[in-house]
């Protein structure tokens, strides 16, 4: 029997980091975002305390979602997040992705990120094991893999981290489950090959899409979406 990649078989999806973005340009260039092709946009939310950055809240983001009718993957940072799970559905986000350390029970934490009918992610930093959320890949929609720790942009991208992609994708197949796979931190076009190859769907990526040939936005995407 032949084995199918169910990777292969679906488009892979980038999205964009705006913690990258111009700051003071926010809108424009999430609209930029979305006529150069991106898929989704990737909103990074950091409570200085979880990890050691500060970033945006839910007013910002639902400022933002006038600019775009894309998709807002919104990854919180945050801790503890359960408390919070409403305001960031209530901004805009669609995706909400969570870690499972940032709450004192994921099974309700994922309940209620359903009950308001947005998708459910769950994240992983490096130092993390799958083992933590295997019994809830059939309650979830993506599965975060981080592969720098999380706090700040433009790290070095973390290869060991692809082991965790390639075991998940096998899960994945084996059961027949439908999770998408995404991966984060510092995603360039020489490494989101090795990702893509790994089993990973999803690209998140923010150095690369806003700085790379000089900015060409388009271009940078079309590269990164390339196997």
């Amino acid at each position: 029997m032949i084995l199918i990649n169910l990777v292969s078989m679906k488009k892979i999806q980038i999205s964009p980091s705006i913690l990258s973005a111009d700051f003071s340009q926010l809108g424009s260039e999430i609209k930029k975002l979305e006529e150069c092709g991106a898929d989704m946009i990737h909103v990074d939310v950091m409570d200085g305390h979880f990890v050691p950055n500060l970033t945006i809240g839910p007013p910002v983001i639902k400022s933002l979602k006038k600019y775009s009718s894309l998709i807002f993957d919104v990854h919180l940072m945050i801790s503890p997040v359960h408390k919070y799970i409403d305001d960031y559905a209530n901004a805009g986000a669609d995706i909400i992705t969570i870690h499972p350390e940032a709450t004192d029970n994921l099974a309700e934490s994922i309940l209620k990120i359903k009950n308001l009918n947005k998708k459910v992610g769950l994240s992983l930093n490096p130092e993390t094991k799958i083992d933590v959320i295997l019994k809830f890949l059939d309650q979830i929609d993506l599965v975060l893999i981080m592969s720098v720790n999380p706090g700040f942009g433009g790290q070095k991208f973390m290869p060991e981290v692809l082991t965790k992609v390639k075991d998940l994708t096998a899960i994945k197949e084996d059961k027949g489950m439908k999770f998408d796979i995404e991966i984060d931190g510092g995603i360039n076009f020489e490494n989101s090959k090795a990702a893509i190859k790994a089993g990973a769907n999803i690209l998140v990526s923010g150095t690369t899409i806003f700085k790379d040939n000089n900015g060409d936005i388009k271009r940078n995407i079309e590269l990164l979406r390339s196997k």
